[in-house]
């Protein structure tokens, strides 16, 4: 099912919910009851939870989204450092040259076609991606220069291939959820609360009233689905692309 269906099925549950308890308590309110006599406690409750819940959901979007662009960021890192490897290899004879490409090729292909999709449905990176980029790594460390040009070209390639493996780390470590689950059942209860309070300032059953709560169910449950979408960044609907290597080897 899609994220975005998904979300669409929360939002229209959660705005029929607040109107269905509205309507229903409505009609359970005797003809004397007047909303004017709300204390004043209460509002000023009301309006201070909401702020505090606007504070928290606020942080827990920024930290998602923040998550996210390092992910972003770690993946650039890799495809960059690779790029460089392909790059850097000219100074190397031929053979050499040619069989560090192809390893660095491999090595791309296999993460766009393979390990992605492996990242979207398992959550994991794959075994033959550690073994591509040990190899790669072992046609650079094994070559011995032969003069002082190949020399000065053998330490950055090095530097590359380790900055590439330390992305690659940091890009299996992002694959998890950011936000522990205690944090999640803060999220929840929160908008529960929160939505809740509604019906202590005694909503009454006009269209203005209707609309304005279902527009604030409807925000907080697309918030809660921007968070939880967020919070993988290569798992779920708004995922972190291939594009990096894409753009660096076109070609594959």
């Amino acid at each position: 099912m899609s994220e975005w269906l998904v979300l669409a099925i929360a939002i229209a549950a959660v705005c029929a919910v607040v109107l269905t308890i509205t309507v229903l308590r409505q009609r359970r309110i005797g003809e004397d009851d007047d909303p004017s006599e709300t204390p004043d406690v209460i509002e000023y409750m009301t309006m201070m939870v909401g702020v505090v819940y606007a504070i928290v959901l606020g942080l827990a979007i920024a930290g998602v989204w923040e998550a996210r662009g390092a992910a972003g960021d770690t993946v650039r890192t890799e495809a960059q450092a690779l790029h460089e490897v392909s790059e850097r290899v000219r100074a190397y004879p031929e053979a050499t040259r040619d069989r560090i490409r192809a390893d660095v090729d491999a090595y791309v292909s296999h993460v766009v076609h393979k390990e992605w999709p492996a990242m979207a449905d398992r959550g994991e990176v794959t075994e033959r991606g550690n073994e591509l980029l040990d190899k790669v790594r072992a046609d650079v460390t094994d070559y011995r220069p032969r003069d002082d040009y190949e020399s000065q070209s053998y330490q950055p390639l090095l530097d590359q291939v380790a900055a590439a493996d330390d992305a690659r780390n940091a890009r299996a470590d992002s694959i998890d959820p950011t936000l522990p689950p205690v944090v999640w059942f803060g999220l929840i209860t929160g908008a529960v609360i929160t939505i809740g309070l509604i019906f202590t300032l005694q909503i009454r059953r006009s269209a203005r009233e209707l609309l304005m709560a279902a527009l604030f169910s409807a925000l907080i449950a697309f918030l809660l689905f921007l968070v939880w979408d967020f919070d993988a960044p290569f798992s779920r609907g708004i995922t972190t692309s291939a594009d990096p290597f894409t753009d660096l080897f076109p070609e594959l």
